[in-house]
């Protein structure tokens, strides 16, 4: 993936709009221990992207065949 510079000033729109078309993961991992005992963790996964930007990579990788699928009663 190649990174582009761009020497002018983007605005707002400019940059949700690539945030929607290319998407964005924000992965975060948090262990708080107090004394060697381990009082708290988080481990977070968050994706941002349009729903046609979500579409398309799920499918590439297989995640949308399951949702296509009614549930058996």
């Amino acid at each position: 993936m190649a990174v582009e510079k761009v020497n002018s000033s983007s605005s707002l729109a400019e940059v949700i709009d690539r945030i929607l078309d290319k998407g964005i993961v924000i992965d975060a991992w948090v262990r708080v221990s107090l004394v060697g005992i381990e009082l708290l963790t988080i481990e977070a996964r968050v994706v941002i992207a349009s729903v046609d930007t979500y579409l398309k990579y799920a499918e590439a990788i297989g995640l949308t065949a399951s949702a296509s699928v009614p549930a058996a009663y």
